[in-house]
């Protein structure tokens, strides 16, 4: 297992943690992450979360870009200015803290969403939107999911 799959909901408790999904953590172990890049997604609600390997491919393509650019200067704000480091307690759990709230509008429960090689932290509601928007999309254009 080295993707991640599937979305799940789960709960944020009294001291603002939230577990994480046992088939995410599993992904997270296999590739040996200690230590999480996330960052506010350049298109949706949510928290782009990877490991470190993430945050360096961004840096690899604003490498090959002129550092003075447009283009390095708007993805340096995103990519660093919209980032942070994050790690998971001995338990699992993630602690939902306001740079997340504050982007997502996440309150009482976090959806997880599978993204391939990263995953998203999503209020629940904005995902089963997005979700069937981009559904509805695929299917006005004539388009299957697959």
């Amino acid at each position: 297992m080295n993707r991640f799959l599937s979305h799940a909901t789960n709960r944020i408790d009294a001291k603002g943690r939230v577990s994480v999904p046992s088939a995410f953590r599993a992904v997270l172990s296999e590739a040996g992450v200690r230590e999480l890049y996330c960052f506010q997604d350049f298109v949706f609600p949510a928290i782009s979360v990877g490991g470190p390997e993430l945050l360096e491919r961004f840096e690899r393509q604003m490498a090959a870009e002129d550092p003075f650019s447009d283009a390095a200067n708007q993805m340096s704000l995103l990519v660093h200015g919209g980032g942070i480091f994050l790690k998971l307690d001995p338990e699992g759990r993630l602690m939902i803290t306001d740079f997340i709230r504050d982007f997502t509008g996440i309150l009482t429960e976090v959806t997880f969403v599978g993204r391939g090689d990263h995953f998203q932290l999503w209020e629940p509601q904005a995902f089963a939107r997005a979700q069937a928007e981009a559904r509805e999309g695929r299917k006005q254009r004539g388009l299957r999911p697959g």
